[in-house]
C-alpha cells in the first residue's frame, strides 16, 4: 500500500530522497505504507532531475531526506522533488528533515556573515514546502525561520531510555553540558533521569576557524561519578574529545556521550575510538556508513518517533503532545 487513507477524504503518501533510503521505509514500515517511488536522473554537468513515478494530486506529501555528506547535493534534491510535487498538485507538502541542515548558522556572530539557517527555510518555502519536520534542531530559534507550522521533534526521551536503564541503577551519574549553550538541556536530562546533579565544560570558540574549540575547565562536581555529556550533534568530535578528556582529568570516573546526531567527519571516527569514552549512543536521524562504525557506538532508531509523528499531522491530531512538555 503506497497511500494511506482517512475516511476517503484524503491520502498520506511518503516520497524519499536518495540519501537514506533505508531510513525512509522503515518509517513509512511503522506507518503502514510504502515509499512512493521517484525517477532520478543527473546530467553530465552534475543538474539533477527527480520525478515521483505515481499521481499525487490532492495528497499530504512527506519528504524524507537525511541531509549527509554531500550537503548541498541533498539539499538541492529535496527542493527540486518538493518543487515537483507542488507543480503536480499535492494538497499540502512536508518536509521531514530530521537532521536540519546549517542550522549551526543561525545567527551572525559579526559583520559580513549570512544566516543560512534562514535561507535554508526560505527555500524551502519557495519550493513549495508548507510545513516542517525536524529533530533536535540546533537552536530552537530555527523554528521561526519557516513561515508556515514547524514540528520540532526531541530525540532526548529516546536517548534517556536507553541511558536510564542501562546506566542509573548502579553508577553515580551526572549530565554535563560541554558548553555554557547547553546548560539548559543538561537540565532538562537531569530532570529526566530523577533529579540528577550537573556540570558544564567551559570553552572558547575560534570564530575565525571551523571545527575548532578549546575546552578550557569543568564547572560542577564529577570527581568519583559517572559523567553523561550530552550535545544535539557530533561533527568532528573535537569538542566532545576534549571535554572528556577535562572531566577525567578533573577525577570522573567514566565518561558516555549521548547526542542526536551522528555526523561523524573527518577524523571523528578515530578520535572516539581512540579517547577513553566507555559508550557513544547517537540516533538514525543520519546513515552511519560502515567505515564510520566502532565497537563503542550504539545507533538507536529515530524512525517510530518520526512515524508517529506524521501520523499526528495526517490525521490532523496533536503534534505537541509528543514534544512531553518542551520548547
Amino acid at each position: 500500500m503506497s497511500t494511506l487513507q482517512v475516511a476517503g477524504r484524503k491520502s498520506l503518501v511518503i516520497l524519499s530522497g536518495g540519501a537514506y533510503p533505508q531510513l525512509s521505509d522503515e518509517i513509512a514500515g511503522h506507518i503502514g505504507v510504502t515509499v512512493t517511488g521517484t525517477t532520478r536522473r543527473e546530467f553530465a554537468n552534475g543538474e539533477l532531475f527527480i520525478r515521483p513515478n505515481d499521481s499525487v494530486r490532492g495528497t499530504d506529501a512527506f519528504v524524507i531526506q537525511a541531509h549527509t555528506t554531500p550537503i548541498n547535493d541533498w539539499l538541492m534534491e529535496s527542493l527540486i522533488l518538493v518543487d515537483a510535487l507542488k507543480r503536480a498538485s499535492a494538497k499540502r507538502i512536508t518536509v521531514v528533515a530530521p537532521f536540519y541542515p546549517y542550522a549551526r548558522q543561525d545567527k551572525k556572530h559579526r559583520g559580513r556573515e549570512p544566516i543560512s539557517a534562514r535561507l535554508i527555510a526560505d527555500l524551502f518555502k519557495t519550493a513549495g514546502a508548507d510545513r516542517l519536520m525536524a529533530v533536535d534542531l540546533h537552536t530552537a530559534q530555527i523554528q521561526g525561520f519557516f513561515d508556515g507550522p514547524v514540528d520540532h521533534l526531541f530525540a532526548m526521551p529516546l536517548l534517556s531510555s536507553y541511558i536510564r536503564d542501562k546506566y542509573s541503577a548502579d553508577r553515580d551519574l551526572v549530565v554535563v553540558s560541554p558548553d555554557t549553550g547547553r546548560v539548559r538541556m543538561a537540565e532538562q536530562w537531569a530532570d529526566e533521569l530523577g533529579g540528577l546533579g550537573i556540570a558544564f565544560v567551559h570553552k572558547s570558540r575560534n570564530i575565525d576557524e571551523v571545527n575548532e574549540v578549546e575546552a578550557n575547565r569543568v564547572v560542577g562536581d564529577v570527581a568519583g561519578k559517572c559523567c553523561l555529556l550530552i550535545d544535539d550533534m557530533i561533527d568532528t568530535a573535537g569538542s566532545i574529545t576534549k571535554a572528556a578528556d577535562l572531566l577525567f582529568d578533573a577525577g570522573a570516573t567514566e565518561v558516555v556521550v549521548a547526542a542526536t546526531h551522528g555526523i561523524f567527519s573527518g577524523p571523528a571516527v578515530d578520535r572516539l575510538k581512540n579517547s577513553r569514552i566507555a559508550e557513544v549512543v547517537v540516533t538514525n536521524t543520519l546513515p552511519i556508513r560502515p567505515e564510520q562504525e566502532f565497537d563503542s557506538l550504539t545507533v538507536l532508531s529515530i524512525a517510530p518517533l518520526l512515524a508517529q509523528a506524521i501520523k499526528e499531522v495526517f490525521e490532523d491530531g496533536s503534534v505537541t503532545s509528543l514534544f512531553r512538555g518542551r520548547s
